[in-house]
């Protein structure tokens, strides 16, 4: 398939079917999509009027009807301090009030009266809020509003000075007083007072209130320096509105989609069928990228008959390679299974051999070379079991079979020596397993000469802190320090530990207080 330059790509492109009816549809729609462009701003300039003007008309309601509402009771609390304070109020006079103040405000507010000593004359019944200090009742005769508590406190002080009363209005009383006779959603009503702000209704969430846009207009109540101020929130942009806002796009939209919907049967939705078809592809499989879609484009279906073609091929190849590795894993194994019985054959020679040696020296040779056939044996029959699942030689058993051999072939006074074996389930390549069943060998071997009643502990586990690493214990009371070990050593052992080590590429520490041996050796993950 020829590259072809970005330039030719995009000439094609533009010479489409889809591209060509897109912009003629765009074209002729656009005059009427301007015209609803224009009248759908002035439709909505137009309804922010009308709403700007109902709130202007609300809130001027609801100043009037809060400012009359508190001045028709402070006309009648006035009457009352005042004949309290000129001593002609008969004694209902405080009832009438109460009575006045309950039915005129559903409950919700509550009036006490003081003289100057600070003794309550009379009052409602419930506990007055805490709101006013007794040192501040007679400050003004003003009202006030407390945010804390949530009321409005309206103070009324006789004509002398002597008599003050206090009149409180919850938020509830203040909601019902100002709720505007027009209907306004999402509205909210608040009080404010120099710094202070008493929300009437409730306060809306600061998250909730970021999301829209808000208007807001204010009206002088009571007296100059408080005000009442009615927030709106504007409509949500619904779909109805950003339909009409928007009918220009979804004009062009409904053209694009036109010859989208064309063009798409004609060439794009077979293109991402073929696409897919090849993406979920796995050599070995035949491609039927067009099986269940039809499509008029030939060019298309040529391309997906070449696809089919090389699949077919491909798989043929893939059949030949797997006829190949299984071919070629007989021959392993057969490789495998004669190679051990060569080694079965050296160990029955060497077994003849030994039979046949006329001095205890000679037969002690041939055990000890017969013990390292067994070991290299040993780790090749772990390395055979374990050649499917490609895991490599497992330690434990490579381990726990050699020292069943050893412990076989030992000579008669070592026929006791105690192995105990403690390995985790780990796995080594057969470089690391042929010099690691050596190197027990050798060690174990020494322990039976030097000390034919002892014990021996093997041990393996992981290093934590390094990954493919394991470190090698080897601890027996037969391996410590001691002239006869020296002696063993230099002569043979040392030599061929430290050669093994260092095919181990790795030092062999050797603790001769406790007869430890260890080595860090590498593992398979």
């Amino acid at each position: 398939m020829s590259a072809h330059p970005p330039s030719v790509i995009m000439s094609s492109y533009f010479r489409s079917t889809g591209v060509k009816m897109f912009l003629i549809l765009t074209l002729a729609l656009l005059p009427l999509g301007i015209l609803a462009l224009v009248a759908s701003l002035q439709a909505i300039r137009t309804a922010d009027l009308e709403r700007e003007a109902l709130l202007r008309v609300a809130v001027t309601q609801s100043a009037r009807k809060l400012t009359a509402d508190l001045a028709s009771d402070r006309t009648a609390i006035a009457l009352t301090v005042n004949a309290i304070a000129a001593r002609t109020a008969d004694s209902a006079m405080c009832g009438r009030l109460a009575f006045f103040l309950q039915s005129h405000t559903r409950g919700e507010g509550t009036f006490y009266i003081y003289d100057r000593t600070g003794q309550r004359l009379c009052g409602s019944p419930q506990a007055e809020p805490a709101g006013i200090a007794p040192e501040r009742r007679f400050d003004s005769a003003d009202a006030a509003l407390l945010p804390q508590a949530g009321f409005l406190v309206s103070r009324e002080i006789s004509s002398d000075g002597k008599i003050v009363a206090l009149a409180y209005y919850s938020r509830a009383h203040l909601e019902r007083v100002t709720d505007p006779a027009t209907a306004l959603q999402n509205r909210q009503l608040s009080l404010r007072q120099g710094s202070r702000t008493l929300f009437i209704t409730q306060r809306p969430d600061d998250r909730e209130q970021s999301r829209y846009r808000n208007t807001s207009l204010s009206a002088r109540v009571v007296q100059p320096d408080m005000v009442l101020t009615m927030t709106t929130q504007d409509p949500p942009a619904t779909a109805a509105r950003l339909l009409s806002l928007f009918l220009p796009l979804v004009m062009w939209f409904a053209a694009a989609a036109i010859g989208w919907f064309v063009v798409n049967r004609l060439l794009i939705r077979p293109l991402v069928g073929l696409r897919r078809s090849v993406a979920a592809y796995q050599p070995g499989e035949v491609l039927e990228p067009l099986r269940r879609m039809r499509t008029p484009a030939q060019e298309i279906v040529a391309l997906g008959q070449t696809f089919r073609a090389i699949s077919e091929e491909v798989a043929t190849h893939e059949a030949e390679m797997a006829e190949a590795l299984e071919t070629q894993r007989k021959l392993t194994r057969e490789v495998h299974h004669r190679v051990k019985n060569n080694l079965q054959i050296i160990a029955s020679l060497i077994n003849l051999h030994a039979r046949s040696a006329v001095t205890f020296e000679a037969g002690e040779a041939y055990a000890s070379i017969q013990r390292r056939v067994d070991a290299l044996s040993v780790v090749h029959r772990n390395h055979y079991a374990e050649l499917e699942e490609n895991h490599g030689v497992g330690v434990r058993s490579l381990i726990s079979e050699l020292s069943a051999s050893l412990r076989s072939s030992a000579p008669a006074e070592a026929r006791r020596f105690a192995i105990q074996i403690d390995s985790d389930n780990l796995h080594i390549s057969q470089d690391v397993a042929v010099p690691v069943a050596f190197l027990l060998t050798e060690l174990i071997e020494l322990a039976m000469l030097s000390d034919p009643l002892a014990t021996m502990q093997i041990s393996i586990h992981g290093d934590s802190g390094s990954m493919g690493r394991a470190r090698l214990e080897i601890l027996s009371p037969a391996l410590r320090a001691s002239p006869d070990m020296s002696v063993r050593l230099e002569e043979r052992y040392g030599r061929i530990l430290t050669g093994l080590s260092r095919q181990l590429r790795s030092p062999l520490d050797h603790d001769g207080a406790t007869g430890l041996y260890a080595i860090v050796i590498a593992t398979l993950a």
